[in-house]
C-alpha cells in the first residue's frame, strides 16, 4: 500500500537566499535531503547559504553541532570559552577521551570537520557578554541557543530581539526538556515566557541536579530540526509554541505562548531598549539575604582543613543531596539536605555549643542555607566558599568530582 501525504503548509518564509549552486560533491552528499520534495534542490541551497552560531558547545550544543554540519548548513559558528572536562563526556558527545582539557570550541570545531569538510567553522573562544554578543551575533542568520544558565539565555534573548534575528532555545534538566523558537518579528520572545529569572537556588543547573545524557541528543536534535525548517522556509516551526518532552513517561506535548503585549522587551512600550548593564546581577546566583549572610562569614576548603586538624569543636554539615554525598564528601561530615534547612525541620536537631560550618558542591546552596541558620539565632555558623569542589581542588585532589 502507497501513502500520499499531502505537502504541510509553510508559516514562515525562509529564512535565507539560496546559495548559486551545489557542486556534484555536495548532491552526492546531500542526496537525502534532495529527494525530499519539501527540502528540495532550493532548500539545501538556502542551507548552503546560512550562517548558524551555536552558543555552547556543550550538551545541546554536541548533537546541534553535529547534525548542522552533517545537514549542509555552509557556515557554523561556535562560541564556548570552556574547556572539556572528563565529566562532559557522559553526555556532550561532540568530545572524546583525547579531548580532555582541550577548549571546547576547538574541539567541536575538529569533530565538525570531521563530519563534514565542506563546513565554513568559525571559532569564538571567549565567554559571551555583554561587550561582544552584538558583535558575534550580527555575523549569523540564526542563533541556535545552547546555554546552561539564566544569565546567558537572557542576554542570548535581549541580543536576538534587539537585532531581530530568531534563535532556537532549548533547555534540559535531568528527564525533561524543552524547546522554543523566539523570534519576535513572528511571535514571543524569551521575556514572554518568562518574564523574571526564578529565585535563586529554585533551579538547580545540570551540574547539581543532573542530566540523562541522551536527553541532550533528544533536545538538541529538535534544535537542529527547527533551525533547518527556519533556514529552508518549510513546515511549521515553533514560534509561540513551547514544545515540553518527558524522557521517563516518552510523552511530548506543545503549550501554546503569547506574545505580551506588555512585554519590557517586545511589547508595544518596551523599557528595554539596550542590553542590561549586569545579567549576573539581574538572575542572581544567590539571593541578597544569602550573600549577606555569606559576607564575613565564608571560610576557605583549607581554613576547614585546618579547624580539624587543630581538633576544634565543628559540625560540619553537607547540605547537598544524598546521590551527590555518595559521590563525594568531606570526612566528617553529616548529611544534611538543603531541603530539610527550608522547611525548618532540620533545626530544632541542631547543636547549641558547637561551631557549625556548611558546604555544599561549590557554596551556593550553602549560602542560602547559611541565611536560614543566621536567622534562626546561629549567629556564628559559617559556610566554605566553593564547597567540596574547593576541598578537592585545594586539600585532597585524590577524590573524584562531579
Amino acid at each position: 500500500m502507497t501513502l500520499k501525504r499531502e505537502r504541510r503548509k509553510v508559516s514562515l518564509p525562509p529564512l535565507v537566499e539560496p546559495a548559486a549552486e551545489l557542486t556534484v560533491d555536495e548532491v552526492r552528499r546531500y542526496s537525502r535531503h534532495l529527494i525530499i520534495p519539501d527540502v528540495g534542490m532550493a532548500g539545501q541551497k538556502r542551507l548552503k547559504n546560512a550562517k548558524v552560531l551555536c552558543v555552547g558547545a556543550g550538551g545541546l550544543g554536541s548533537p546541534g553541532l553535529l547534525y548542522l554540519a552533517a545537514a549542509g548548513v555552509g557556515t557554523l559558528g561556535i562560541i564556548d570559552f570552556d574547556v572539556v572536562d572528563e565529566s562532559n563526556l557522559q553526555r556532550q558527545v561532540i568530545h572524546g577521551q583525547s579531548d580532555i582539557g582541550r577548549l571546547k570550541a576547538e574541539s567541536a570545531a575538529a569533530s565538525v570537520k570531521e563530519i563534514n569538510p565542506l563546513v565554513n567553522v568559525i571559532v569564538h573562544n571567549v565567554a559571551l557578554t555583554t561587550d561582544n554578543v552584538m558583535e558575534i551575533f550580527s555575523g549569523y542568520d540564526l542563533i541556535v541557543d545552547g546555554t546552561d544558565n539564566f544569565a546567558t539565555r537572557y542576554m542570548v534573548n535581549d541580543a536576538a530581539v534587539l537585532l531581530g534575528k530568531p534563535y532556537v532555545w532549548g533547555s534540559i534538566y535531568r528527564f525533561d526538556g524543552q524547546a522554543s523558537v523566539f523570534w519576535a518579528e513572528h511571535g514571543p520572545c524569551y521575556r514572554c515566557l518568562y518574564p523574571e529569572p526564578p529565585p535563586p537556588g529554585m533551579v538547580p543547573s545540570c551540574a547539581e541536579g543532573g542530566v540523562l545524557g541522551v536527553l541532550c541528543a533528544s533536545i538538541g536534535s529538535i534544535q537542529v530540526n527547527e533551525a533547518i525548517k527556519l533556514l529552508a522556509g518549510i513546515g511549521e516551526p515553533l514560534v509561540g509554541r513551547l514544545m515540553i518532552y518527558d524522557a521517563l513517561e516518552m510523552q511530548y506535548r506543545t503549550v501554546k505562548v503569547r506574545k505580551d503585549p506588555e512585554c519590557a522587551l517586545c511589547g508595544k512600550d518596551p523599557s528595554i531598549t539596550q542590553l542590561m548593564e549586569d545579567y549576573e546581577a539581574f538572575c542572581g546566583t544567590v539571593s541578597d539575604e544569602a550573600a549577606q549572610a555569606a559576607s564575613g562569614s565564608t571560610i576557605t576548603a583549607t581554613e576547614l582543613k585546618e579547624m580539624q586538624d587543630r581538633g576544634d569543636d565543628i559540625y560540619l554539615i553537607d547540605v547537598r543531596e544524598p546521590n551527590e554525598y555518595e559521590i563525594v564528601n568531606i570526612p566528617g561530615a553529616v548529611l544534611i539536605p538543603k531541603g530539610e534547612f527550608i522547611s525548618g525541620a532540620a533545626l530544632a536537631d541542631l547543636p547549641q555549643n558547637r561551631k557549625i560550618v556548611l558546604h555544599c558542591k561549590s557554596g551556593a546552596r550553602s549560602a542560602e542555607v547559611l541565611a536560614v541558620l543566621k536567622n534562626a539565632g546561629f549567629s556564628d555558623a559559617v559556610h566554605v566558599g566553593g564547597g567540596v569542589l574547593s576541598w578537592v581542588k585545594a586539600v585532597d585532589p585524590s577524590l573524584p568530582t562531579y
